[in-house]
């Protein structure tokens, strides 16, 4: 109850980041739905089920992703004073982020529903009812209890993961005091600076672990497990494994990369807008280097497959489009909003900068240098991974 009353009086882009999580629910859920229909009116193919159920998988982890970054931003989860004196505690605030997120994907999954069932047909006196019943295999009847079981993946993962993050954020660790030895003359120990993520060599060693794997498996010319939605041709498994590895290790990389950035923005006798940029940028690595990787390991996987399959005489179905959409417009709208959530947590920073005299016009311009600098040392990566994974195929 008192989730849903935050939520009555949330700002309205609050609001909307909710619904928007609902709608990709809603579409994760409709692509589930699918793969079960799909599965129960062919029994004589169960082995193909497994594979559809788990290219489902991809737009699944997208969506709960987003889910969890729109639930660290919403304000109603952010601790304030007095809150512990009411019982609001940070695992009280953990526990109300986690029903809120559970709420917004459980419409999305009962919209889901409904409308699966419309478009089969079983919901009648509606406009379009039974307009995809070919498509969504109205002939077979859905098991209800699998069909509830699938809708109910995104909510409970996305709830659990939410709780985890904020509680994981928000509470403080353990501090084990040290006792001094009266006998040893001891200085305090200088502040640690800013140190780099220790993921950039790892993300390295597995985007060319992928991209090897990938090369050598072409050669072989074997049948894939998990072929392309929407494609019939075989694809080797062992280059969607390697695509796999490639897109992982780039992820991984990302907080590495947006460091090594703002370390490239101080170099060379830096200015005050530079210098500005380059430390933001640095002790913000972490919170939006993850999914700034995520994004152009998705783009980087979209432009290889596009550049293998694209141009083929058989196009990806409405199905394969959904989930590539749905994949690609979840990560970029997690990547926003781990950028609103650095703007929200640095505001204090920002106007204590204003109210020592430095020009706004500054602060815009250290912005857009970071956005430039990321720019510029990402897309070039993107495009030669692409090229990379597509190579081995295509000659």
């Amino acid at each position: 109850m008192l989730a849903l009353r935050l939520a009555r009086g949330s700002h309205p882009l609050v609001l909307l980041r909710r619904l928007l999580v609902a709608a990709a629910s809603a579409g994760v859920g409709f692509l589930l739905l699918c793969t079960l229909s799909h599965a129960a009116a062919h029994p004589e193919h169960a082995d193909a089920a497994v594979p559809r159920l788990l290219w489902c998988l991809v737009p699944l982890a997208a969506a709960v992703q987003f889910a969890v970054a729109v639930t660290r931003t919403d304000p109603s989860t952010r601790p304030r004073s007095g809150l512990s004196a009411v019982g609001l505690g940070p695992v009280r605030l953990a526990v109300l982020g986690a029903v809120s997120t559970a709420v917004s994907c459980t419409l999305g999954s009962a919209l889901a529903l409904l409308f699966f069932l419309h478009l089969r047909g079983d919901l009648s006196g509606l406009p379009f009812d039974g307009a995809a019943a070919g498509l969504l295999d109205a002939g077979a009847p859905l098991p209800l209890a699998a069909a509830l079981v699938l809708l109910a993946l995104v909510p409970v993962s996305a709830a659990g993961l939410s709780a985890y993050a904020l509680r994981a954020e928000r509470t403080p660790a353990p501090v084990s005091p040290k006792v001094p030895d009266p006998d040893v003359l001891t200085e305090p120990e200088p502040p640690d600076p800013a140190a780099p993520p220790a993921g950039l060599p790892w993300g390295v060693a597995l985007a060319s672990a992928g991209l090897a794997i990938e090369a050598y498996m072409a050669r072989g010319g074997g049948r894939g497990v998990l072929p392309l939605p929407g494609r019939t041709e075989a694809t080797p498994a062992g280059v969607l494994a390697g695509w796999t590895l490639a897109a992982i290790g780039l992820a991984v990389a990302g907080p590495g990369l947006a460091h090594l950035c703002g370390r490239l923005l101080q170099a060379v006798r830096p200015g005050a807008v530079r210098l500005l940029a380059g430390r933001v940028l640095m002790d913000e690595a972490r919170r939006i280097g993850r999914p700034l990787g995520v994004v152009c390991a998705v783009l980087a996987t979209a432009v290889a497959g596009y550049a293998l399959y694209g141009t083929g005489t058989r196009p990806p179905g409405p199905l394969a489009a959904l989930g590539g959409v749905l994949v690609l417009g979840c990560t970029t709208a997690t990547l926003l909003t781990s950028a609103l959530e650095a703007r929200q947590d640095r505001a204090r920073t920002a106007r204590a900068l204003l109210r020592l005299g430095a020009p706004a016009s500054a602060l815009r311009a250290a912005t857009a240098l970071r956005a430039t600098a990321l720019l510029l040392v990402f897309a070039p990566l993107t495009w030669l991974v692409a090229e990379l994974a597509a190579l081995p195929l295509s000659a």
